[in-house]
């Protein structure tokens, strides 16, 4: 299955993916596959960063959310439902995020290509540390993969990805994106 187009509707539909996750979730401590952190920190990063990356280079303020440690479904669900009303909204068509690593872009290119896509990926992560189903579109595994490899420089040395882990030559597309951004395909949480 191909993933729509549209910003918006990409959104909505890697959001309810992630949304489904989170609510299966029923153990917000556990070992998540990023150093370091536990399932509850996987919500906590995409519910911060977004807010930031958009208050500091556009008009755009998202809504305040429930506080993660106390509620990590409410403030993934909050925050979820106002990254989509932003998108759903035709006044985001005219609004530019500036800023000093990506340019001036629009809003909702700019959720769609650096947010969303985040979300994605960080699917796999809640999934496996929480024990839920963990596949991923392929076809968007692939294109994100496209994408990201002849930026691979400025990718590693942006601090956001971990060095690559290799993977089978013959691996399948999720297998290949994992390894690229850093995770290690076959990470369980320790017994």
């Amino acid at each position: 299955m191909v993933l729509p187009d549209r910003p918006a509707e990409r959104h909505r539909e890697i959001g309810w993916v992630f949304t489904d996750r989170v609510r299966g979730t029923r153990a917000w401590d556990v070992p998540a596959p990023v150093d370091g952190w536990v399932a509850r920190d996987v919500v906590r990063h995409l519910v911060e960063w977004l807010p930031a990356l958009l208050a500091g280079g556009s008009t755009v303020r998202l809504p305040a959310v429930p506080s993660v440690d106390d509620d990590p479904v409410g403030a993934w669900q909050a925050h979820v439902d106002a990254v989509q009303a932003l998108l759903d909204d035709p006044g985001t068509a005219g609004l530019t995020l500036a800023n000093p690593h990506i340019g001036a872009v629009p809003v909702d290119r700019a959720i769609d290509q650096f947010y969303t896509s985040d979300v994605f990926m960080h699917t796999w992560d809640l999934a496996r540390a929480t024990g839920q189903d963990d596949r991923l579109n392929p076809s968007f595994c692939a294109s994100l993969l496209a994408g990201m490899e002849p930026m691979e420089d400025v990718i590693r040395s942006s601090g956001q990805y971990g060095a690559r882990v290799p993977v089978p030559d013959d691996a399948d597309a999720q297998t290949r994106l994992l390894g690229f951004i850093g995770r290690d395909p076959y990470w369980t949480a320790a017994s």
